[in-house]
């Protein structure tokens, strides 16, 4: 059986880091759901990996917190090298 996605070694810095995007935006986790059109338990799972964020889902993440997306996959792109 494959593994998923969000479970591999290269995802693991990604959950952390939508986190820490959040909390220092200065927003609880129902706050951003509803910024972002979804749930808190999505947003729950989507920082613990359990559930696997996509691309264009990241850039709105990174909007809603007043990140730059350029700038979020950048730091993400040097945590794998």
């Amino acid at each position: 059986m494959a593994t998923k996605s969000q479970h591999k070694l290269s995802y693991r810095p990604l959950p952390p880091y939508l986190r820490e995007m959040r909390e220092k935006a200065g927003l609880t986790q129902r706050k951003l759901a509803k910024l972002l059109n979804s749930d808190q338990n999505a947003i729950q799972r989507s920082e613990t990996g359990g559930r696997r964020v996509d691309p264009m889902e990241l850039i709105l993440w990174c909007r809603a917190c007043g990140v730059n997306p350029k700038t979020a996959i950048g730091k993400l792109a040097q945590e794998l090298s």
